[in-house]
């Protein structure tokens, strides 16, 4: 178990560079099984997750090379089969996109029932529904996933509800289906955008990534290529908060500003001071800020993976906001943390009503999934006094570098 340390109080400012996006990352992976190639991914998070699926893909067969922090260059060429163990897959929700890439290539694959934060329920039906639509056999026996074809046939795909995980899934699927696949009430968020055109780039052919309708024409082989992962547009809200958090001065680098439009309205709907120029933002605060109420949506609404680090934010803001969670039910587990450190909060259902305090105290608090490891570590920032965040490396599934980043730009923390 991993601590860390932050002695809180200090002002951020300086320049914070964003690293590739995890949500694609843990998806562009699995997704070079299908080539049957190499394929040379670039601007990768330096986190766990990307590790263990690395491993994973080892484990099958594939040869990966290391190029630096952000390279991985990924020949599976000789992976004969599509496999995760339970020791591999109980900590990461995406190990089920093996699923996917697996049945496009081999037509069938074999999961352990993924794991991952446990905030709320994740079922996994529409992928399912999906697989099964496409002329698969889905079976679950001891916990395993299975799922085997004699062929793959498009269709037109209907998702009950609007799920990233599944959408990305049916797609790589998929890629190497006969026919066309139409994929309806699909997920629009930007990691879609960048798997798609990742596929593209290896040959396959899916349009309208990006809206609700996703169509793929099957084609017969894909081939190896090089992409370059887009930049993680949660890590760099996250630094946002932070900033907004301390009453700093902090420039973000290698962002997508448009992907950033949520958090950003909502800042600036609290009195925060932030001005874009290209690829960089700048986030200032010269004035006390107010509460607000936030609304957690799909993409483009605001995201839930930043709904608890703007807890944190609004626990010190002036007024009395609230944050209704409409994607997961048990998203509010830090809250209890945050209380422990002195904020006002009060959960009813799936509505926080958070008071805001004048200060919040450092304590001994413990990160119940990754987000809310990020929402302690932007309330150390701010508390008085030393706190202490036990269960750390939940952290590091989603934040490259982060404790070096935050010191560079005036934090003081380390980890015990």
């Amino acid at each position: 178990m991993k601590k860390v340390q932050i002695e809180g109080g200090r002002r951020l400012e300086g320049k914070v560079e964003i690293g590739g996006f995890k949500n694609s990352a843990v998806a562009l992976i699995p997704a070079t099984i299908l080539a049957g190639d190499k394929c040379l991914i670039d601007n990768l998070p330096d986190i766990s997750d990307v590790d263990k699926l690395s491993q994973i893909l080892i484990n099958n067969g594939a040869r990966i090379k290391r190029i630096g922090l952000k390279k991985l260059e990924i020949d599976t060429t000789d992976i004969e089969k599509c496999y995760a163990d339970y020791d591999m897959a109980k900590d990461m929700r995406a190990s089920y996109y093996l699923l996917g890439a697996g049945l496009g290539r081999f037509k069938k694959a074999k999961v352990i029932f993924p794991g991952g934060c446990h905030i709320g329920t994740r079922p996994i039906d529409q992928h399912i529904k999906g697989f099964e639509a496409l002329g698969a056999k889905v079976s679950i026996e001891h916990g395993i996933i299975s799922v085997e074809a004699e062929k793959l046939v498009g269709t037109d795909i209907y998702l009950d509800v609007v799920t990233v995980g599944a959408t990305i899934n049916i797609m790589l699927a998929a890629t190497m289906a006969e026919g066309t696949t139409t994929i309806e009430n699909a997920a629009k968020e930007p990691h879609i955008v960048d798997v798609a055109n990742f596929l593209n780039c290896m040959g396959a052919d899916v349009k309208g990534a990006g809206t609700d309708t996703i169509k793929i024409n099957g084609v017969d082989k894909l081939r190896g290529c090089e992409h370059s992962v887009i930049p993680d547009q949660i890590e760099a809200g996250t630094y946002m908060i932070a900033a907004a958090a301390t009453k700093g001065a902090v420039t973000i680098t290698n962002i997508i500003p448009k992907h950033l439009e949520a958090i950003t309205a909502k800042l600036k709907e609290m009195g925060v001071k932030i001005t874009e120029n290209g690829d960089s933002l700048r986030v200032e605060v010269k004035k006390p800020i107010k509460n607000i109420n936030i609304k957690t949506l799909v993409y483009p609404g605001f995201p839930t993976d930043l709904q608890q680090p703007m807890t944190s934010l609004l626990s010190i803001a002036a007024g009395t906001g609230t944050v209704t969670e409409t994607i997961f039910e048990s998203r509010f587990k830090h809250v209890g943390e945050l209380k422990r450190m002195g904020a006002s909060i009060k959960v009813e259902g799936r509505i926080a009503v958070i008071q805001g305090v004048e200060k919040l105290s450092g304590s001994k608090v413990e990160a119940t999934d990754l987000r809310a490891g990020a929402a302690l570590l932007v309330a150390g920032l701010i508390a008085e006094g030393t706190t202490e965040i036990e269960n750390a490396e939940y952290i590091e599934r989603g934040y490259s570098c982060y404790i070096e980043k935050l010191i560079k730009i005036g934090a003081k923390i380390t980890e015990v």
